[in-house]
């Protein structure tokens, strides 16, 4: 069992629960902070596939922070915590967490509970980099890392260092990333592979398929059939006989 729905409190942020067996997660530039079986964690920013059962527990909820907004947050760089699942007490002070824990306890479900901490954490931390937001926006149009660049005022290597401190990577993969899940959403809504190479700006159908491969770990064809479950996504339909 998987459900999200959009924070009322925290702006881009989404609200997540699981249950079960878990979901395969996959890449989406973003941060989440969990609850899982009592305990406070952080999911860094990923770059492939993390499979069910990576993080013990049975019952997960979380806050899954859109991209870049996570390090004001949390108080350090993206790239720290990329691919890496850590407890909460790894970053703040034990006493602190304790405090959260016990918050995030006292609400009848941990969704709110984690809402209202980060929430509360941002107000505190003040906005994040408006830099980000910018590089995000223009990256899931497809506009190009030099072109980006110039439009925001820096040359390329600082623009990445920029990047590291605020996703986790480099423009270049944040770009990969959004435009995969870009084909994801194209591909679970029934749109022909070849279509969804064309309409997410990959130079072919054997291009998307190599995407998908290098950063989902799965075919197109399995993971609109519903063989993958991942983050970010309504369950899948069932039935995709297209293949790539």
């Amino acid at each position: 069992m998987y459900e999200e729905a959009p924070s009322a409190v925290v702006p881009g942020a989404v609200l997540w629960r699981a249950a079960g067996g878990g979901r395969t997660v996959l890449p989406d530039g973003c941060m989440d902070l969990l609850w899982a079986d009592g305990r406070l964690l952080v999911a860094g920013p990923d770059t492939g596939p993390h499979p069910p059962g990576e993080v013990p527990g049975g019952a997960f909820s979380g806050i899954r922070l859109a991209p870049g907004t996570a390090p004001a947050l949390l108080g350090v760089p993206a790239h720290l915590l990329r691919d890496r699942r850590v407890p909460l007490t790894e970053l703040w002070s034990p006493r602190e967490v304790r405090r959260l824990s016990g918050l995030v306890e006292g609400y009848g479900d941990a969704r709110a509970g984690l809402e209202a901490l980060a929430g509360t954490r941002a107000a505190a931390a003040g906005p994040p980099d408006p830099l980000a937001a910018e590089v995000a926006a223009r990256l899931r149009t497809g506009e190009p890392v030099a072109a980006i660049a110039r439009a925001v005022g820096l040359g390329e290597r600082q623009l990445h260092r920029r990047s590291l401190d605020a996703f986790g990577y480099g423009p270049r993969t944040l770009g990969r990333i959004l435009r995969l899940r870009r084909a994801l959403a194209l591909a679970l809504a029934g749109m022909p592979f070849a279509e969804v190479a064309c309409v997410a700006g990959y130079a072919d159908q054997a291009h998307l398929a190599r995407e998908v491969r290098a950063l989902a770990g799965t075919t197109l064809g399995a993971y609109a059939a519903g063989s993958e479950g991942a983050n970010s996504e309504t369950p899948p339909p069932s039935g995709s006989s297209t293949t790539a």
